[in-house]
Order: C-alpha cells, then sequence, then structure tokens
C-alpha cells in the first residue's frame, strides 16, 4: 500500500468515526457521491457542448436554464438530497428581485437555484468561470461574475448586475462570501446590495438550513437529508440610495437571522 492511499484510508476512516451515521450509512453516502460526481460530470460532458451551441446560434438562453434544471434535478436525486420551502407569498410578483441568502454548504447554490426561481441569475466568484464547460455556460446563461480584488472590475459587475435587473431577471446572491463553519452569519458583503439599490429592486432575504449535514467543508461526501429553506418578507429598496446601503443590509441580516432562529 502506497503511503498516499494511506493517508487517504486515514481521512476516510476519521471522518467515518465522525459522523453522525452509521458505518453502512456512511459507506452508502460515499458510494452515492461517487455515482452523483460520475452523473453530473457525464451530463454536463454530453449536454453543454450542443446546449451551449444552440443558445449561442439562436440566442436561447431559455434553454440552457432548461438543461441546468435537469442537470440539478439528476444530483439531487442521486445524491437523495430533497429541500422543503416556506414563505414563497412573500416573493412579489411580476417583479425582479434579489434573492439574500445564508451559505452553509456547497450544495446550497444549487437547491436555491432549483427552489427558488425558474430562470435565477448568480452572482459569482470570477474563478468559477475557468471551470471547463460549466463557467462557459453561467456566463452565456447571465451570470455574473464578481472580482473581488479588484475594485474596478467589481463595481463593473455590480452596475451590470443593476442593468439585468432593470431588465427584469431576478438574482441570488450570497452576501457572507463564503461558508459559514458555525451557525452565526459572517459579515455580509456589500455588492450585491448596492446592485438592488440601483435597480430599485425588493431584497428578498431566505435562510437555509441543513446544508452543512449534508455536506461538511472539506468533505466530497454528500449525505441524503432535507435542506428546509424560509423565504422572509421583502427589504424595500424603492426610494432609497446607495448611501442606506448599510441600513438595507442590516434590515436583510436580521431578517435572515430571525428565520434561522426560528428554524432550529
Amino acid at each position: 500500500m502506497t503511503a498516499g492511499s494511506g493517508v487517504m484510508r486515514d481521512e476516510l476512516a476519521a471522518e467515518a468515526r465522525d459522523a453522525p451515521l452509521s458505518t453502512a450509512a456512511w459507506l452508502a453516502a460515499t458510494v452515492r457521491s461517487v455515482l452523483t460526481y460520475a452523473g453530473i460530470s457525464a451530463y454536463v460532458a454530453l449536454v453543454a457542448p450542443p446546449g451551449m451551441l444552440l443558445a449561442m446560434a439562436f440566442r436561447w438562453k431559455a434553454l440552457l436554464y432548461v438543461l441546468g434544471h435537469a442537470g440539478v434535478r439528476i444530483g439531487l436525486f442521486l445524491s437523495g438530497i430533497r429541500y422543503e420551502v416556506a414563505g414563497r407569498e412573500h416573493v412579489p410578483p411580476g417583479r425582479a428581485v434579489v434573492f439574500c441568502a445564508n451559505h452553509q454548504s456547497n450544495i446550497d447554490p444549487p437547491v436555491l437555484f432549483e427552489a427558488l426561481h425558474r430562470r435565477l441569475h448568480m452572482l459569482y466568484k470570477a474563478e468559477l468561470s475557468r471551470l471547463p464547460l460549466l463557467g462557459r455556460a453561467i456566463q452565456l446563461g447571465g451570470f455574473i461574475p464578481i472580482e473581488r480584488q479588484n475594485r474596478e472590475r467589481a463595481i463593473a459587475s455590480v452596475n451590470r448586475g443593476a442593468e439585468s435587473l432593470q431588465d427584469g431577471n431576478s438574482f441570488l446572491i450570497f452576501p457572507e462570501g463564503t461558508r459559514s463553519r458555525t451557525d452565526a452569519l459572517l459579515p455580509f458583503k456589500k455588492g450585491g446590495f448596492i446592485m438592488a439599490l440601483q435597480a430599485q429592486a425588493p431584497i428578498v432575504p431566505v435562510a437555509i438550513t441543513g446544508g452543512r449535514a449534508a455536506m461538511r467543508k472539506g468533505s466530497a461526501v454528500i449525505r441524503p437529508v432535507t435542506v428546509r429553506i424560509r423565504i422572509g418578507e421583502p427589504v424595500e429598496t424603492g426610494g432609497r440610495t446607495v448611501d442606506d446601503r448599510d441600513q438595507v443590509i442590516a434590515e436583510a441580516r436580521d431578517r435572515i437571522e430571525a428565520m434561522l432562529a426560528e428554524m432550529k
């Protein structure tokens, strides 16, 4: 046995000991995880190239969303992830909105993409643009990359997002910027809120729990769980300016924190 395989064996054994699952359940989750990664990789490799060609040739962005949702459903089915949503009545009908969610796990983005809106755009880390096929697909779908290390480009991305909102496209933002290791929210970044204020679009707070139990930070194993999503009353931005961003951020944060406390 090589040193590398020995390290891998020890890591898997340690994770199995720490998991609140029985060894059999953990092994089953591991197998399902492998099948999920293989299935999604095969789906992207087979579907993304012709989908992108059709989308570019016929300006058929809607096709990318159909294919994207199908891919997410395949992944959720294979991994055993389910979700339940409460509070849909709080989403303003017929208006583009900015969904503002807490972030606990890598499964949060695909679950919320599937659960919240059929044409949900996202602000995302620019590094994801380097992913083969998927990076190009999300750009064609109207997702907007944020380069936080480059202030000028970050401002340009926020402005593009505001224009997209004004064109009727709803967005999802994770203002913490990264996954929180605890139930406590990390500091909120301002870009997504400035975007909403510029477009005068309502900010819809979203609380999501269960993702950490499904996929711990640093682990590739996806455990079958039910993710809970709660949508809160929107924070209106009409008549408010960018100078009000700190107050708007505080209101959205308070509503997410309150929902998370009620969901415990």
